[in-house]
């Protein structure tokens, strides 16, 4: 992986690209595609709590407003392993949390 870090990213293919970022992926993304997301109520102990059963949770993040502070129905958690981020993506993906659909997606930098 090194290597990868070495080299001019607007050489790279994209398919070294994506393999450069989604090979250390711990992190979640939970959102918004089409009618489905995180409810408006939900908060980050709730959140969290959803996803602990497929691992050590490091971080649990709702994204809000800056307005209204109010939930912009999405957010990421972070796993200790890759592994437990796997299991979690896998198992909760289209899963119902407070009344809504959620898609899970690995979080991509940038």
């Amino acid at each position: 992986m090194l290597f990868l870090k070495r080299l001019d990213p607007a050489r790279l293919s994209p398919l070294c690209r994506w393999l450069g970022v989604r090979l250390s992926c711990t992190q979640l993304f939970i959102g918004v595609v089409g009618d489905a997301g995180l409810s408006y109520d939900t908060n980050e102990p709730i959140l969290k709590s959803a996803f602990e059963k497929y691992g050590e949770v490091i971080e649990a993040k709702i994204i809000c407003d800056r307005v209204s502070g109010r939930s912009r129905g999405y957010g990421f958690v972070r796993f200790a392993s890759e592994a437990e981020a796997s299991n979690a993506l896998k198992s909760m993906d289209g899963q119902v949390l407070e009344g809504r659909s959620l898609r899970v997606h690995y979080a991509h930098k940038g």
